[in-house]
């Protein structure tokens, strides 16, 4: 007993059980901070979502609201019946949506195997190619539209959709290539590989084995040329001229313009041109995924 008590009151065993309690209070203090920091992150976080949130609810809320001469009382949906049934409302969604549609649906089929050239190519000339990419992407819409109203007037293609379209086409074209391209990177190529040790040719292994597994870089590229059209104001206003064929953010303007006073209709429309790229996320979002080729190379 005497040597056991002895031991237990050594030095070298009330250093250790020092130690220990330095450590117990240590990572106690360190995980008090972390509490504190996840407080903090959640604090800040719910501060800037209020910020982002706070605006649109209002637009909703005066989009409900009964708007002059109105024998509604309360929240009410009247708004919307009215700017559909005695405005352009709905002919500038059709515009809207039929620019936007077409711009994406061409972005992606042209940029999908153009960003597979530029990951996939080794040579001066796609490096060259990538370079004017970066130099066309680098430069404002602002600086072309001047000359393309000139040369889209001698074509009949001013006060017309189809010139918007090609103008918003070509303003995604560089920066989808690029967003395909850098999905691409991420596909190991010894998938390619083994389709063509299978029989497969350079476009079917694209198509079959590079696109089924870019679900994701497709999405976020017509995402992308999606937004870019629907929300263009300054191509749309300097080449569209007649009310029939306005996209909504110049009717919009305009829509404002005459009804500045009337709140109500004002955001209504407001609504209506927020609602497509809500409902297309919330559509979309669960195609979103990361690490979606992870077992592909399981065993190799």
């Amino acid at each position: 007993m005497t040597t056991e008590t002895n031991d237990l009151s050594s030095p070298a065993v009330l250093g250790s059980k020092l130690q220990v309690g330095v450590n117990t209070r240590r990572r106690h203090s360190l995980g008090e901070q972390g509490e504190r920091g996840k407080w903090w992150r959640f604090l800040a976080i719910l501060v800037i979502t209020a910020v982002v949130i706070v605006p649109i609810v209002a637009v909703f809320i005066l989009s409900l609201t009964p708007s002059l001469g109105s024998k509604a009382t309360g929240l009410t949906f009247e708004n919307y019946g009215n700017v559909f049934s005695q405005t352009s409302v709905g002919y500038w969604l059709e515009n809207s949506l039929g620019v936007a549609v077409t711009t994406v649906v061409i972005a992606v089929i042209v940029a999908a195997p153009a960003g597979y050239v530029l990951s996939r190519g080794r040579s001066r000339w796609i490096s060259s190619y990538a370079l004017i990419l970066f130099v066309v992407q680098s430069l404002p819409v602002v600086t072309a539209v001047i000359p393309l109203f000139f040369l889209f007037a001698k074509l009949n293609l001013v006060d017309n959709l189809a010139g918007v379209t090609i103008i918003y086409i070509g303003s995604t074209m560089s920066v989808a290539i690029w967003m395909m391209a850098a999905y691409f990177d991420s596909i190991p190529i010894t998938l390619e590989e083994a389709a063509w040790i299978d029989g497969a040719s350079v476009f079917g292994s694209f198509t079959r084995v590079v696109l089924r597994n870019s679900l994701p870089g497709v999405l976020s590229t017509a995402i992308f040329s999606f937004l870019l059209a629907w929300n263009d104001y300054l191509v749309a206003v300097v080449f569209l001229r007649s009310d029939v064929n306005y996209t909504l953010p110049v009717g919009l303007n305009t829509f404002f313009q005459q009804n500045a006073t009337d709140w109500g209709d004002v955001m209504s429309v407001a609504v209506v041109m927020m609602l497509p790229p809500v409902i297309i996320f919330a559509v979309l979002n669960r195609y979103f995924s990361v690490g979606g080729i992870g077992g592909s190379l399981a065993g190799r």
